[in-house]
């Protein structure tokens, strides 16, 4: 082609030299238009009709691929080809040009290619993101190793090109500089390797409620990466963790709450203990009123004279023998009360306990489980009892401890003066 290109050049009087020139640049301006149209024909209908039968197809994977612009990829290979594989004819005989446009264009392939890789993993981790194993063992920071590989073969290849050596010649010097690139990736070592134990473990899941003070985090994971955990607070606020940090220091998983049947109820009413005192026939006639513990105000009676006989003990004592008590019928009144409440979990640890006397008192606390997990509404039910538990108190002739307030010492002066 191209020699009868010269020959018809020469036919209109032009010189040997010009008409190779002339030749060569009329073919380099063929193999552009070609190209041109080549990288039209591929986005302006193939692309199309590509694009057309996927959104039709019942099959969600095939999505996924045009979400992540991988055809649109694909497609800039098309004019690269044409021009890789027409320069050679279009500028026969000059070498130099050849090998400096071919490099270019192997070089932009190579770019394309990557690009092409790094959506198809962005696709893999799409489609991965839509089965439920992927909140147990996220791939993002496999899918981001890989990706560094990626880039760093490709840049490989690229110098390869431009200083005119094989691939094999680069990497044989890798060995020498594997300090410095450990010290350049260290985080991303770090951060694949505690991937990995996070992964095999089922440490942290996304979605899962994580508590972390020393990084101020204390709310749910929205996604685990090479590097870096990220964390959603309660307050909205995003909170990044290092992936390392969670293998080598201690942290607080909330998923053993989520996935069981209630959310802990733990908290302590610390009584008056100058108020505990045995209980009366006035106070347990009183007592035997509260429907709650009508029937156990009964049988404990009946229990205790029982024993009382059997031991001989003397009644002109409340000291001798055993004798109900205000703390203790109160104890067991809580206990029936959330009992008969229609939000406490009555499969799960169910306590009401006398906690060690302290100087603020003796603590009764309840440790229950709450049906009902969600936040809010947990803490609705918590408040509830407790509202209910503080107002019963003096029911029992029992006095919640609490530190002398500003109204308590004006009372006090009041009283004395």
């Amino acid at each position: 082609m191209l020699e009868l290109l010269q020959t018809w050049l020469q036919g209109h009087g032009l010189s040997e030299s010009l008409t190779f020139y002339f030749s060569r640049g009329i073919a380099a301006m063929i193999v552009l238009l070609l190209s041109v149209i080549v990288d039209f024909i591929a986005k302006r209908y193939i692309l199309k009709s590509l694009a057309y039968i996927i959104t039709r197809s019942k099959t969600k994977w095939d999505d996924a691929v045009l979400r992540q612009g991988v055809p649109n990829r694909l497609a800039h290979l098309a004019p690269a080809v044409v021009i890789f594989v027409l320069t050679p004819f279009a500028l026969e005989g000059m070498g130099t040009a050849i090998t400096f446009i071919r490099g270019a264009t192997q070089i932009y392939m190579i770019i394309i290619l990557m690009l092409v890789l790094d959506s198809l993993l962005n696709t893999l981790e799409d489609i991965y993101r839509g089965f439920r194993a992927s909140k147990e063992i996220p791939i993002k920071g496999f899918i981001q190793i890989t990706k560094i590989a990626l880039y760093f073969l490709s840049a490989i290849f690229v110098i390869s090109i431009l200083l005119n050596k094989t691939p094999f010649f680069l990497l044989s010097g890798i060995g020498a500089l594997t300090a410095v690139l450990m010290l350049i990736f260290k985080d991303a070592i770090l951060g694949f390797v505690a991937g990995i134990q996070l992964a095999a473990n089922k440490m942290v899941s996304n979605g899962d409620w994580i508590e972390m003070p020393k990084y101020g985090a204390d709310g749910d994971v929205l996604e685990v990466t090479l590097t870096t955990v990220k964390v959603q607070n309660w307050d909205k606020t995003v909170t990044t963790i290092p992936t390392y940090a969670l293998i080598s220091e201690s942290f607080k998983n909330w998923r053993g709450m989520q996935e069981s049947g209630g959310r802990r109820i733990k908290r302590a009413v610390n009584i008056d203990m100058s108020s505990i005192r045995f209980c009366n026939e006035e106070m347990l006639e009183r007592f035997g009123k509260i429907q709650y513990i009508s029937e156990y105000i009964e049988t404990k009676k009946s229990e205790l004279e029982e024993f009382n006989k059997t031991i001989k003990a003397d009644n002109a004592s409340l000291a001798n023998g055993r004798r109900m008590t205000n703390v203790g019928t109160f104890r067991a009144y809580v206990k029936a009360y959330l009992l008969n409440h229609p939000m406490i979990s009555k499969e799960m640890t169910f306590l009401v306990r006398q906690l060690k006397p302290t100087e603020y008192g003796l603590p009764i606390e309840i440790y229950v489980f709450s049906k009902d997990k969600v936040w809010a509404n947990y803490e609705a039910i918590q408040a509830d009892i407790f509202d209910h538990i503080l107002a019963v108190v003096p029911e029992f002739d029992l006095r919640v401890y609490q530190n002398p307030s500003g109204s308590d010492l004006r009372g006090l002066v009041q009283s004395t003066a």
